[in-house]
């Protein structure tokens, strides 16, 4: 990634794949939508409720994978003073936020028919609820420190930290007595879901990431004009 560190390079080639991810993201959505709305057969067990699924864990995956990003990019940015990597990593919190606030409030909606309850303090319901702060935190610490250099180290200090939670999600499962269910996509044994709900779970998820990247590119792109008119401001 060190062909992206000039910011000149990094803009033309954003602006470049903007207009096409976008219009990728699009279509992944509206047909993931209508495959997962029209198309896909309710469950036999969950009935209709089941849908949420195909909202909750691309959410979920996603939560997961951006706080991953933020932990390499603040590792290169530590190792290798990467110009951009800070950028990445800050301007990724908030959109991880988000999706982890989707995923905790979209799982609390499929968990009540299901479970009977909007909520309880199983291994995976609590350590998704510490990424929601642990993003939280990293916010909040990056927008409040006089020091700018210090205040970026600091995040990314706390970002490669709060990795070790990302682990304990994944395997949470299988570690302690939890309402979630196994693993159905990433195990060992195969994928164990129906063929017939893959394909809209497997394109809202492209979707989902594809909004990711066109939000990072723009947040990025907005935080090098805010860094170079902080430049000419005080040159």
């Amino acid at each position: 990634m060190h062909f992206l560190a000039n910011p000149a390079r990094f803009t033309r080639i954003a602006d470049r794949a903007l207009p096409w991810l976008a219009v990728l993201t699009l279509a992944l959505l509206g047909f993931g939508l209508a495959q997962a709305l029209y198309f896909s057969p309710p469950d036999y067990q969950q009935g209709e409720s089941v849908r949420m699924m195909y909202v909750h864990v691309p959410a979920a995956g996603l939560s997961m994978m951006i706080y991953s990003i933020m932990a390499v990019a603040s590792a290169s940015f530590l190792i290798w003073r990467h110009p951009l990597a800070d950028i990445a990593a800050r301007v990724s919190a908030p959109l991880g936020a988000g999706f982890t606030l989707i995923t905790l409030i979209t799982g609390s909606l499929w968990g009540k028919p299901m479970w009977g309850t909007w909520w309880e303090w199983d291994g995976r319901m609590t350590s998704v609820l510490v990424l929601f702060f642990l993003y939280i935190g990293y916010i909040a610490l990056s927008d409040n420190y006089l020091h700018q250099e210090r205040g970026k180290k600091i995040c990314a200090v706390m970002a490669l930290v709060g990795f070790v939670n990302i682990p304990i999600i994944h395997f949470s499962v299988e570690w302690w007595n939890t309402l979630h269910q196994p693993a159905s996509i990433l195990r060992a044994g195969g994928n164990a879901i129906h063929e017939s709900m893959r394909l809209p779970l497997y394109s809202l998820w492209l979707a989902f990431f594809g909004m990711y990247l066109c939000l990072l590119l723009v947040r990025m792109k907005t935080a090098l004009i805010e860094q170079k008119i902080r430049r000419l401001r005080f040159s």
